[in-house]
């Protein structure tokens, strides 16, 4: 479940609806949820909390979308898809496993996402964006000057500028949703303690080999 409060029909404001409406029909998306594309659908129960947090979503999905855009979609889609599994959201990840293949990215490419520095299906700007990416999500912005001048040989100021805007929304959007636990990032956290048996619950493990070694 979400760690927020889900927003019903009944409470939604006119955004909410009309995007309600689209993704839901006329389902109550809290008590009947699920979308055609197979998601729970409460990142939109969640952001629809604050409506003007929906809205400025929304105008970011509107901006990187729009015909006006100078980036090649298919070069915004590697580093948005990228993005999701750097940061570890399995539904950023997934979800834009599926745009790759919506704007014509093949199949051996979507799959070499995880692994691109050692793959080889990587043309030369497509291996910039993806180490771009990298150092934008893993990296925080650090990017080395010889990474840029592949970029700047490859794309205009523009499509840069544009890259880094979109990339880094997405590590947003996937940062949010792995801490909300939104959607498919519902997930329990899998670095835990793993219980020792009761006898050995208290034992120092290291002290032990320390023992053994000295």
């Amino acid at each position: 479940m979400p760690r927020l409060r889900e927003v019903s029909r009944s409470e939604a404001d006119p955004i909410a609806l009309g995007m309600y409406a689209m993704l839901f029909g006329e389902r109550d998306p809290v008590s009947s949820p699920g979308t055609a594309t197979g998601t729970p659908g409460n990142w939109w129960t969640v952001f629809a909390l604050v409506p003007d947090c929906l809205k400025h979503a929304l105008q970011g999905f509107q901006f990187y979308r729009d015909a006006k855009r100078k980036l090649d979609p298919q070069l915004r889609e590697l580093a948005q898809t990228r993005a999701g599994y750097a940061r570890g959201s399995r539904f950023v990840f997934s979800q834009h496993c599926k745009s790759c293949r919506a704007v014509g990215l093949d199949e051996a490419k979507i799959s070499a996402i995880a692994y691109w520095s050692t793959s080889r299906v990587f043309s030369q700007i497509e291996r910039a964006v993806l180490a771009y990416t990298d150092a934008l999500v893993l990296e925080g912005g650090r990017v080395p000057d010889g990474l840029f001048s592949d970029l700047k040989e490859a794309l205009t100021d523009e499509e840069i500028l544009e890259l880094t805007y979109v990339t880094t929304l997405y590590d947003m959007h996937a940062t949010m949703a792995r801490a909300l636990r939104l959607e498919y990032d519902d997930i329990d956290d899998r670095i835990t303690e793993v219980p020792a048996p009761t006898e050995a619950a208290n034992r120092d493990v290291m002290a032990v080999v320390d023992r053994e070694v000295t």
